[in-house]
């Protein structure tokens, strides 16, 4: 199994045959106030232009991912009010589950910690998705984030669909829609 990595990322988001503010526009105009997703990415914005191709690599696989600043462009970063926060809140409480974009930027966002601890608190359902340019996941990093599970992706046995794991160690994981409804990560016997 692997993380997703910037290299990756960077070549889903390269391979657009859409305009940038086309995918934009389309995220935009798609949303709706009743509408569920999978995921809510929790990101700094420093790494938007790597975030765009993390969302399209998600949602390739079939699941749905909510990005703040791709479905609600209202939202004014420069002016952060109790608005802004409610208006977050409501969109976490539409997701399934919280992925926690961590990168060399993430330590610097104010808003991810938030969202972390507000998700958490109302969902349990929160997973770190390291963005990283190495194959293999080696944790360093804030330290409340190794309470928490991570995300890799890797093909379901027998198939040739790639899904997402969360695991709690190399050894222990679990296909991401069985985490959500409650299956918690276990140990694979080899055969």
């Amino acid at each position: 199994m692997a993380i997703i990595t910037k290299r990756e990322i960077r070549a889903r988001a390269s391979g657009l045959t859409k305009s940038a503010s086309t995918v934009l526009n389309e995220s935009y105009f798609a949303f709706s106030n009743s509408r569920s997703y999978d995921i809510f990415l929790s990101h700094s914005y420093l790494d938007a232009n790597d975030i765009v191709g993390l969302k399209m690599v998600i949602e390739d696989m079939g699941y749905s991912v909510y990005v703040d600043w791709l479905v609600d462009r209202q939202l004014d970063r420069a002016n952060v009010n109790q608005e802004t926060a409610a208006l977050l809140r409501k969109r976490m409480e539409s997701c399934q589950s919280l992925f926690f974009a961590t990168s060399d930027n993430s330590s610097n966002s104010k808003w991810m910690p938030w969202e972390l601890g507000y998700f958490d608190g109302i969902k349990r359902k929160v997973a770190i998705l390291p963005i990283g340019d190495r194959l293999e996941y080696d944790f360093c990093g804030q330290e409340y984030l190794g309470l928490y599970p991570y995300v890799m992706k890797d093909q379901i046995q027998g198939g040739s669909r790639e899904a997402l794991w969360i695991h709690s160690d190399n050894e222990t994981y679990v296909i991401f829609e069985s985490w959500l409804e409650g299956v918690q990560p276990f140990r694979r016997r080899i055969s």
